[in-house]
């Protein structure tokens, strides 16, 4: 029913903006902790955050999105295990 739909469509909005901007901060602390060289956690933040752009891509069922944040996740778990 329509009606469903308008009640629904805020409560995503909110949890989709919630997810980005989390996933946003996630990965702005990675940056920083790269930069003061604290490995490996900086890339914990990283996977976090790829994780939850991931979910954005999905939740927004935007294909690049998900594709570019897929591709990083697995070169991120490519170099963790070999390293």
């Amino acid at each position: 029913m329509p009606s469903d739909v308008a009640i629904l469509k805020p409560q995503h909005d909110r949890i989709v903006f919630a997810v980005k901007w989390g996933a946003s901060i996630i990965q702005i602390m990675g940056y920083t902790a790269t930069g003061f060289g604290w490995t490996p956690w900086n890339l914990y933040l990283f996977l976090i955050g790829v994780l939850g752009w991931f979910a954005v891509g999905a939740m927004w069922n935007d294909k690049a999105l998900m594709l570019v944040h897929l591709v990083a996740l697995g070169a991120m778990i490519a170099g963790m295990a070999s390293g």
